[in-house]
C-alpha cells in the first residue's frame, strides 16, 4: 500500500508550514522521511545543499548533521524521566557535541522564553503536560536547527495550554530564524503558519 505519491515539498528557510489531513493519511510518516528516521522506496531528500537518497539507511555523515540541522518536537515529549528540566534540554547538545561554555545559558534563555526557568532544577515526570511540552521544544532548539518538526504538538493539552504552547513555537522559531514544519489538526493553528497543505489520498494540497 502506497502512503505517500509524487510528495514534492520545499520549504524556505525562515518560514513555517503547516501539514493537515486524516489521522492515518501519512504526515507523521512524511515527517519521519524528512527528518531521515525512516526509508522510502525512491525519491531525495534535501537538507540545504545536502542531497540524500530517500530510499538508502543515513550515512554517518548523516546522523552527525542531523542535530545541527534540525529539532523535533512530538506529542509525547519524550523527555527523560529521571533527568531534570536543564539536564533534558542540554542532552541535545551532549548528542551533537555542541557543548561549549555558552550552552548552559542559552538553555536558560530557552527556558526563560518557555516560562519554565524556575523549573530547571525540577524531574520532568513531576510537570504538568504544559510545562513538559515547552521544555521540549527549548530542547528542540538548544542546537539553533535550521528547521523544527513539530509532530501534533499539542496533541495531549488542553485548548488553553495547547493555544499557549503554539504561540510560543511560532514566537521563538520566528526569533530563532527556524523554518517550521507543523503536523497539525487544529485549523486555527494551521492559519498561523506561512503556508498550509493537507495531505490526501498521498500528495499535498496547497489550501
Amino acid at each position: 500500500m502506497e502512503v505517500l505519491k509524487k510528495v514534492d515539498l520545499i520549504l524556505e528557510r525562515s518560514t513555517s508550514l503547516s501539514i493537515r489531513g486524516d489521522s492515518g493519511c501519512g504526515k507523521t510518516t512524511l515527517l519521519n522521511l524528512l527528518a531521515r528516521l525512516e526509508t522510502a522506496d525512491c525519491g531525495k531528500v534535501y537538507w540545504g545543499d545536502l542531497e540524500m537518497d530517500a530510499s538508502s539507511k543515513s550515512s554517518d555523515r548523516e546522523i552527525r548533521l542531523r542535530g545541527d540541522f534540525l529539532g523535533v518536537v512530538y506529542q509525547t515529549y519524550y523527555l527523560i524521566p529521571d533527568l531534570n528540566v536543564m539536564e533534558n534540554v542540554l542532552l541535545s547538545a551532549k548528542l551533537a557535541g555542541r557543548m561549549n561554555k555558552d550552552t548552559q545559558d542559552r538553555a536558560r534563555l530557552l527556558l526563560s522564553r518557555m516560562g519554565v526557568l524556575s523549573l530547571e532544577n525540577q524531574i520532568t515526570q513531576k510537570l504538568s503536560g504544559g510545562e513538559r511540552q515547552r521544555v521540549a521544544i527549548a530542547r528542540a532548539l538548544i542546537n539553533r536547527p535550521q528547521v523544527v518538526f513539530a509532530d501534533e504538538p499539542t496533541g495531549n493539552l488542553d485548548e488553553r495550554t495547547g493555544g499557549e504552547v503554539m504561540e510560543l513555537l511560532l514566537d521563538v522559531c520566528r526569533s530563532e530564524n527556524s523554518s517550521l514544519i507543523l503536523v497539525t489538526h487544529n485549523p486555527k493553528f494551521a492559519e498561523s503558519t506561512n503556508r498550509s497543505v493537507f495531505l490526501k489520498d498521498g500528495t499535498l494540497h496547497s489550501i
